[in-house]
């Protein structure tokens, strides 16, 4: 008899709305990172700088959200044998949810009791809790509030498999998740696979972003003796690990200000990392060889810190971060051959080792981890359970429905058909790339149809782009690639044939200098003052540009829904003080400024009450700082 199922359920929570996806596609890329310390080899230091995309279209942003919560329910699916339930949310990025250790009932993850958006991925929203798997380039992945298409899988042996996927559209590959609990196991497996179709090298990403509760007691344990520190202030730099300034840091809860922890794991040591309370009990996080880097995040016990685990999981919920990649660092991306298909296994479970060993001296720590953890799963295991996976079978039961990209990435003959992986049909979205592929021009949509990149489309719009749409989504493609001075120049010649907000926009982002950008950002808002997005984006334009007259009277044209959205309360608060009225930066701030999507690492509250309230401590609801100070 087989004890392990798979079933489809509904996660009762308060949270808000799921954000909505914005029609401006983001045109920045991220910068690259350095190192100059002694302890960065010739492959890091190349990973640092490697594979930066140029531009994160085809995304859009997803900044639509706020903080006004209700009862929701959520779907879920759910596995679970005699030891372990763990609850999936497929239409929020796959995310593992939660994870219970059945015989003690024991929450082995940070179960969020609320569902709260918040400004930290790469498209802006994200959410806290549980697993989260980031693929494509360095930051929160694009499809982290977004559905995965999933379906039931099997093993040779009946044990039921949850399967997700997506196109990621960014790098062009095909993610795939299988999650599975046979019975009587310890530990659920989660197998990972990358499928790069392109016959190109392609630069990838990967880490598995673990949260976990965080109290005095708990202790994070790797194996490792030395780490690569990251503190939101200074360059990355290489210590001893755990111990650094006469302080433990591998006690989260005991530390002050925020930082990343990236384990140095010598060749030839097991890949793990844990979790452990006061008892020597909690989650460890094991995987094949792969997966090669460890992490811990803390968000630090300063006002700040506080004030953020709040913001994203409500009071009475501090977490702290374990984390898996496949590069040592979080800054990195690593080169992946054309045509290649790169896949590990995973595995999570409750550890149980001796409390006073876990909380001595940094060698029995690891000496005691590591010895549960072979007790729980040992390496050979995990080996045999990626060997497995080759043998899983699909079906046709559809658990969850993902986007309609991937169906149209075959369509278009870049995509080779997966077996067991059904991608379904093109929807609304895909439909004026489906007319090009067909008649071999792009309709004119007015907004713009949803972009996409790649070198099949990129090649189409080449050959036949003329009218401002077309030439507007050539400009796009030519960004992605890097191609400034093509962009700039499609993006000229579709304001040329017709004056829109979108080109214009586009054309601000490229401008040579502060007040062309402010010029051209205004003239976008003005032909679509309706557009809140664009607003806030006209609105940052003239303010870097030192145009605070202008940013103000902008404002005082809008509708009063606008003029009370916490990002233009808080460019009005700036531009006000950038007059000289900072009496009515005063009234704003005590009327109070509610920025919903605050951004990770943003200064812009807690700098604009130091600028007008000199000398007085900057309060809670206004200090997002993850440093002291």
């Amino acid at each position: 008899m087989n004890d392990c199922t798979l079933r489809a359920d509904v996660l009762r929570i308060t949270g808000a709305a799921d954000p909505a996806a914005g029609i401006l596609p983001i045109l920045q890329g991220l910068p690259a990172h350095t190192a100059e310390d002694a302890g960065v080899d010739a492959e890091m230091s190349h990973n640092l700088v490697y594979g930066r995309p140029h531009s994160l279209t085809p995304y859009t942003w997803q900044r639509d959200y706020d903080r006004v919560r209700t009862e929701r329910e959520l779907p879920t699916v759910v596995l679970e044998n005699e030891i372990l339930t763990a609850t999936f949310l497929p239409g929020h990025g796959g995310r593992l949810w939660s994870l219970v250790h059945r015989p003690t009932g024991r929450e082995l993850l940070h179960r969020n009791e609320i569902l709260q958006p918040a400004n930290l991925a790469l498209r802006d929203a994200w959410l806290a809790g549980g697993v989260e798997w980031n693929f494509g380039t360095t930051g929160h992945w694009p499809l982290t509030c977004e559905p995965l298409h999933a379906v039931r899988a099997s093993a040779p042996d009946g044990t039921p498999v949850l399967r997700m996927y997506e196109f990621e559209r960014l790098r062009r590959m095909v993610v795939q998740i299988d999650a599975w609990l046979p019975a009587g196991s310890p530990v659920l497996y989660v197998h990972a696979s990358l499928r790069n179709p392109s016959p190109e090298e392609t630069p990838v990403y990967w880490w598995t972003n673990i949260a976990v509760p965080q109290a005095p007691d708990v202790r994070v344990v790797g194996p490792a003796e030395h780490a690569f520190e990251f503190d939101y202030v200074s360059d990355l730099e290489y210590v001893r690990f755990p111990h650094l300034d006469g302080l433990d840091r591998s006690y989260p809860g005991r530390v002050s200000r925020a930082a990343d922890y990236f384990l140095d794991i010598p060749d030839g040591e097991r890949r793990w990392i844990a979790s452990l309370d006061a008892a020597g009990s909690g989650l460890v996080q094991a995987s094949t060889d792969r997966l090669r880097g460890r992490k811990l995040f803390c968000w630090g016990t300063a006002t700040g810190g506080r004030h953020w685990q709040e913001w994203l999981s409500g009071p009475d919920s501090a977490y702290l971060e374990i984390q898996a990649g496949l590069a040592r660092t979080q800054l990195e991306h690593v080169p992946m051959p054309g045509g290649a298909t790169w896949s590990w296994v995973e595995a999570y479970g409750m550890a149980q080792a001796d409390s006073e060993a876990v909380h001595g001296s940094w060698d029995q720590a690891r000496a005691a981890v590591a010895s549960a953890l072979d007790e729980l799963v040992t390496s050979r295991e995990l080996d045999a359970a990626l060997a497995s996976v080759s043998e899983f079978v699909g079906s046709d039961e559809l658990l969850s429905q993902g986007s309609g990209w991937g169906a149209l990435e075959i369509e278009a003959g870049s995509l080779p058909a997966v077996p067991g992986l059904p991608f379904g049909s093109c929807d609304a979205d895909q439909r004026p790339w489906l007319d090009l592929l067909a008649s071999g021009r792009l309709p004119i949509c007015d907004p713009p149809a949803a972009p996409v990149v790649g070198p099949r489309w990129r090649e189409l719009l080449e050959e036949c782009a003329e009218d401002w749409h077309a030439l507007y989504h050539l400009g796009l493609m030519r960004l992605a690639d890097g191609d400034e001075g093509a962009a700039r120049d499609a993006f000229k010649r579709s304001a040329g044939e017709q004056r829109t907000p979108w080109a214009l926009r586009a054309l601000a982002f490229l401008a040579c200098s502060a007040g062309e950008a402010a010029d051209l950002a205004a003239e976008a808002h003005r032909l679509l003052p309706d557009l809140r997005e664009l607003t806030i984006e006209a609105l940052d334009a003239l303010l870097r540009a030192e145009r605070p007259d202008e940013a103000l009277a902008l404002i005082e044209a809008l509708a009063q829904a606008d003029r009370e959205h916490g990002r233009i309360r808080l460019a009005e608060a700036w531009a006000a003080h950038g007059s000289g009225d900072d009496d009515r930066v005063r009234v704003l701030l005590a009327e109070g400024i509610r920025v919903d999507n605050m951004r990770e690492g943003e200064l812009s509250l807690d700098a604009l009450w130091t600028a007008v309230h000199p000398g007085r401590p900057v309060p809670a609801a206004y200090d997002f700082r993850m440093t002291e100070g």
